[in-house]
């Protein structure tokens, strides 16, 4: 045999090793990012628009699963008490214990301790709460309000409730990191910055960018393997029928 079709030979296995480490790879990585998402993130449905525009009535939305003490001001939660109606709700946390929660100054903004916040995710042209309250949250607690302020049953509706309408940090479910459906809304969920300038700051985002990233470079290395193989083969081959034999 030539050394052009031993070439051709070598070529072709060659293509076959690349080939299948690149789909064990991208199998790796793309039912791994699965399983990785599978045990940090719930998906929920949203079915009041009391989050809009942030989050919009039927949204599908992940949220990782943490412990109530991970959460800070600006995260969007989900969470669960008995005094609001004991099911799954979507609200965002505006304070922490300790947090004197003020509505409005002169320019309709929140006040945390005094301190105005910016607040971009409201819709514009409304101060940040149609009704003044004052709430003092207890330690341990948080309040939460809806991002649509007139269409919200949040802390303000429970101020008499106890706790200063605040919920226990152990209610918390888990903390919303994106929007997942309808596609064309699909998107992280910011931590606002006028939250982070207060002590403690805000929380981390999740794993989700990389989790997404590993699955999709996953899904591309499966369906790039499955399709060299049969090019370098079908190359080789080629190599080898143009070489006459001697």
């Amino acid at each position: 045999m030539s050394t052009a079709g031993r070439d051709g030979d070598g070529q072709g296995r060659t293509g076959r090793v690349v080939s299948g480490l690149a789909v064990a790879l991208g199998l790796v990585l793309f039912l791994g990012g699965f399983a990785w998402a599978a045990l940090l993130y719930r998906p929920y449905t949203v079915p009041t628009d009391s989050m809009a525009p942030t989050i919009g009535i039927g949204d599908r939305v992940l949220a990782q699963r943490v412990h109530g003490d991970a959460v800070r001001r600006g995260d969007v939660v989900v969470f669960q008490d008995k005094v609001w109606g004991n099911m799954p709700m979507i609200k965002r946390v505006v304070g922490t214990g300790g947090d004197r929660i003020e509505c409005c100054d002169r320019q309709g903004r929140l006040m945390i301790n005094g301190k105005p916040v910016e607040e971009p995710y409201l819709a514009a042209g409304g101060p940040a709460s149609p009704t003044p309250f004052t709430a003092t949250v207890p330690d341990g607690r948080l309040f939460l309000l809806g991002d649509h302020r007139t269409d919200s049953v949040d802390s303000r509706t429970h101020l008499t409730d106890g706790g200063q309408g605040a919920v226990p940090r152990d209610a918390v479910r888990a903390r919303v990191d994106a929007t997942a459906w309808p596609v064309a809304g699909w998107g992280m969920i910011d931590r606002p910055g006028s939250f982070a300038a207060l002590p403690g700051g805000t929380s981390r985002p999740g794993p989700l960018p990389l989790i997404v990233t590993c699955v999709i470079a996953g899904a591309v290395l499966i369906l790039g393997g499955a399709a060299y193989g049969p090019l370098a083969r079908r190359s080789a081959g080629r190599g080898k029928a143009a070489v006459p034999h001697g």
